[in-house]
């Protein structure tokens, strides 16, 4: 049977001692939807005590620009431990995502998102649906560095590394161990991203060896997603790099019946996050109506993450039977299906009123039955040879001709070093580019040594210094060449740590 948690952690300490945990109220919905939840937990004897905190919107108006303030990170430093509710960030006035900071900050590596049908009860066409995603948290395009480099061209950077994707995908794989499930996918997009997505599938395909009796398979993502959205049923426990993982999340919530109804845990070595995954609905703050749902599975997890596993199946099933019985919030309503359209207060006191009871047709809570521990997992660097064998100079270039600037940069000889080729937005234009490729002011000059060659169709890179580089750029600078900027060009243990052009 399958079980919707995060792994549970055997370390802590689970003496009579209260647990104080830091509470964010949040914006919008977040501090009623927060009461509804308190209320719940204080009910069912959950062993916490709430410490609360400030941060979200009105710290960010307050004129501190990371939304956070310093008590709050004292109390969170303190703690370990973090119940959120959703926050608004200010837009248009360039604050940060408060939510990006936590999470990089407090090296909340692992993002799990259970999310499962409740069929009939909540509208779906899922009704088999229960899959858990497990997204890496802190890299990816998220690490938003980002520059404009030319009038017409803007980049970010998509960094992925070996430790985060090993542990993001151990991650995946213990859970899978711990809870019962029989199948992890990894969804990239390495038929185009060969060495980003190329590194984190490398990876998984490492570490599913060491899993034999878990199903693994591959998926690009834009087809898994498809086949998500059309075939929930086939998947169990998804694991993917950032970006790729917001959005399936998401989707996942949704055709499983609403985005209000899911909770989410953000696990680090030392630090954990407990939040619902919808935002802060500023448009129906205030009226009552909102589902704390979403901040109730998130508290769920925690205890879990706690191990007070008793207790997180005692508030589950209330939770699932209060649905299972027709009290629904606004959002979940069906008129003719559900019995009483209930607040959100009237719908933590039904909760309450269930608890000890388990649900009848949904499937019973049975988070006790986990049989893992999370491991702490320990990167080990693998000392390879680097040899520099070129360099990608970026030049801002305001003609549109692409053999004007190649037999410039052709006749330019230094040190050894000659122009193999040049790229427009990833495309070879230069030599033997095609006249229909559209072409920007940035443009992609690669050089490499001289005696550099191309056998049969593997092409030869011979090593060169850094010398060589700093009397290049200095050849171009003097020729008039705004050089935006380098990327050096390495092999690691013979192999090339960077794409080839078209026809390299």
């Amino acid at each position: 049977m399958k079980h919707n948690t995060l792994v549970q952690n055997k370390n802590i300490n689970r003496s009579d001692k209260l647990i104080k945990v830091a509470v964010a109220q949040g914006d919008g919905i977040g501090p009623e939807i927060m009461s509804a939840t308190l209320k719940i937990l204080t009910a069912a004897g959950a062993n916490i005590e709430p410490e609360f905190i400030d941060l979200g919107e009105q710290v960010y108006l307050s004129g501190n620009t990371a939304g956070i303030s310093k008590n709050s990170w004292e109390v969170i430093n303190r703690n370990k431990l973090i119940l959120k509710a959703p926050i608004t960030t200010p837009q248009g006035k360039g604050y940060k995502s408060l939510n990006v900071t936590l999470r990089k900050s407090l090296g909340l590596y692992a993002n799990v998102r259970p999310v499962n049908a409740l069929h009939p009860f909540v509208q779906t066409h899922f009704p088999d649906m229960d899959v858990v995603i497990i997204r890496e948290n802190e890299e990816d395009l998220y690490a938003g560095i980002e520059h404009q480099q030319t009038q017409d061209v803007v980049q970010c950077l998509k960094l992925i590394t070996r430790p985060g994707c090993e542990r993001i995908i151990r991650y995946a794989f213990e859970y899978a161990k711990a809870y019962g499930r029989k199948k992890v996918t990894c969804m990239v997009k390495d038929n185009i991203m060969k060495l980003t997505d190329g590194l984190f599938h490398q990876v998984f395909n490492e570490i599913a060896l060491e899993y034999e009796d878990i199903k693994s398979e591959s998926q690009i993502i834009d087809i898994g997603s498809a086949k998500l959205a059309a075939h929930p049923e086939n998947y169990d426990v998804i694991v993917t790099s950032n970006l790729y993982g917001d959005i399936i999340s998401d989707i996942a919530a949704e055709i499983a019946g609403s985005v209000g109804m899911a909770g989410s845990a953000n696990i680090g070595t030392n630090v954990a996050m407990f939040e619902a995954i919808h935002g802060s609905a500023p448009d129906i703050a205030g009226q009552h109506i909102a589902n704390p749902s979403g901040l109730i599975n998130a508290s769920v997890l925690m205890l879990a993450h706690l191990g007070q596993l008793e207790i997180a199946d005692q508030i589950k099933n209330a939770w699932l039977t209060t649905i299972e019985q027709g009290y629904h919030t606004a959002d979940i309503y069906q008129e003719g299906k559900s019995k009483k359209k209930v607040s959100t207060q009237e719908f933590a006191d039904e909760v309450i009123a269930r608890l000890g009871t388990t649900p009848k047709d949904l499937i019973t809570s049975k988070l006790t039955e986990g049989s893992g521990i999370m491991k702490t997992f320990e990167y080990k660097r693998k000392k390879s040879k680097k040899v520099l064998v070129g360099v990608d100079v970026f030049i801002d270039w305001e003609g549109s001709d692409p053999k004007e600037i190649g037999d410039a940069l052709s006749i330019i000889n230094s040190y050894n070093l000659k122009l193999k080729m040049i790229t427009n937005r990833g495309v070879k234009v230069y030599p033997n580019g095609l006249e229909e490729t559209y072409c920007t002011d940035h443009w992609r000059c690669r050089f490499v040594a001289v005696d550099a060659e191309i056998l049969k169709t593997i092409p030869i890179f011979n090593a060169i210094d850094h010398e060589q580089i700093i009397a290049l750029l200095s050849k171009l600078h003097s020729k008039g060449f705004d050089v935006i900027k380098t990327e050096n060009l390495y092999e690691f243990d013979g192999k090339r740590g960077f794409s080839l052009g078209q026809g390299e």
